[in-house]
């Protein structure tokens, strides 16, 4: 009988959808896929399908017709506080390699990091094969917090991964660990030639920039920059353009404060750390994040729209030269603890809701 109750909330059956207010007029939002447990990361398929993971460990993959089967073959996850299943990237080539990259809380020993694997998605969409890990961070840390892992494939196919501090505030500003960087790779796990810290004495090749607390939302702008938002304590959320080599003061420099009330490091600025593009305070729980096309709402191009697992929203920034503003708040009973949003290829806005255990598209009503 579980069984059948769980095949059965695997069905994408729409449901009703209603009409969300924003300053461009009335949102369509509609239920794409319902019955879901901790939802985290979302990434579409050619012709029509679509990949969901839910942090406990199941990758479950949605085909165009709105039938879902949980794939087999995904790694081993240690799915303990904050940990589990996350993120989930489908190449460009994914019509030819079938390739889906996932990050995940791998175990460590007594000990867990964040780790990045692929494999090859079976004709069937029903079985990973071939998974192999092909990067995790500097491993000694043994919270449940922190693990960043949102993926993003750079122009040039090499790989972006985020990864939090861990709890380990001050191992943010240490370059011998990868506990609050963002990481460069290759496709194969191998490390580009030209990352800004390739033979600098005690510093790891894979950091691409530092001084990040917990980046859960990562995209390309159109001009095929980097952005990511993270974490702050309380209040200092942030979002920032990634540049090579940057240091993003973390735990040195923040608009926040720890949750006792005291002052975090030495204040808001010092030279040689980098300045977000815009924070929030109170922090609004920052989670994934789409630079917006244009195609379906064009006086969104360029826009920015991130998750809030705190105040159950999306936030729409708009860019003003460096700066991000914030312009609207979208809002509704289904923006319930929004933890991914990712911009279909049709120019839908999809996003998870961990609250209300469901996938949403947003269409102009």
């Amino acid at each position: 009988m579980r069984a059948l109750i769980a095949i059965f909330l695997l069905i994408a059956v729409p449901g009703v959808s209603v009409a969300l207010d924003s300053t461009a007029g009335p949102i369509r939002a509609e239920p794409m896929a319902t019955g879901l447990d901790d939802p985290w990361g979302l990434a579409f398929l050619p012709g029509g399908g679509w990949l969901i993971t839910e942090r406990g460990g199941r990758l479950l993959h949605y085909r165009p017709d709105g039938e879902a089967v949980a794939v087999a073959g995904v790694p081993e996850v240690r799915a303990e506080g904050q940990g589990g299943l996350l993120g989930v990237m489908v190449p460009r080539d994914f019509a030819e390699a079938r390739e889906v990259f996932l990050s995940f809380s791998k175990p460590q020993g007594t000990g867990v990091g964040t780790a990045l694997a692929v494999g090859r998605l079976s004709e069937d969409g029903a079985r990973l094969t071939g998974v192999r890990v092909i990067f995790e961070m500097s491993p000694g840390s043994s919270g449940g917090r922190h693990f960043g892992s949102r993926i993003v494939e750079a122009p040039d196919g090499t790989l972006y991964l985020t990864i939090g501090e861990r709890g380990e505030r001050e191992a943010a500003q240490d370059l011998s660990r990868h506990n609050g960087s963002v990481v460069r790779i290759a496709r194969d796990g191998s490390v580009p030639e030209d990352n800004p810290f390739v033979g600098v004495a005690g510093a790891l090749p894979e950091i691409w920039s530092y001084g990040h607390r917990n980046p859960q939302g990562a995209a390309l702008d159109a001009e095929g920059r980097l952005w990511v938002n993270e974490h702050g304590a309380m209040g200092g959320d942030e979002v920032n353009r990634i540049v090579a080599g940057a240091n993003y003061g973390w735990p040195v420099i923040s608009y926040g404060r720890h949750y006792s009330g005291l002052r975090i490091g030495e204040g808001t600025a010092k030279p040689g750390m980098e300045q977000p593009a815009h924070y929030w305070d109170p922090s609004i729980a920052p989670s994934g994040m789409a630079i917006y096309s244009g195609a379906l709402w064009p006086d969104w191009a360029g826009d920015f729209f991130v998750g809030s697992l705190k105040f159950g929203l999306i936030s729409r920034l708009e860019r003003q030269g460096d700066r991000l503003v914030d312009a609207e708040r979208i809002e509704g009973e289904e923006t319930q603890r929004v933890r991914d949003v990712v911009e279909a290829p049709d120019g839908a806005i999809w996003f998870l809701s961990v609250g209300q255990g469901a996938a949403y598209r947003l269409t102009p009503e």
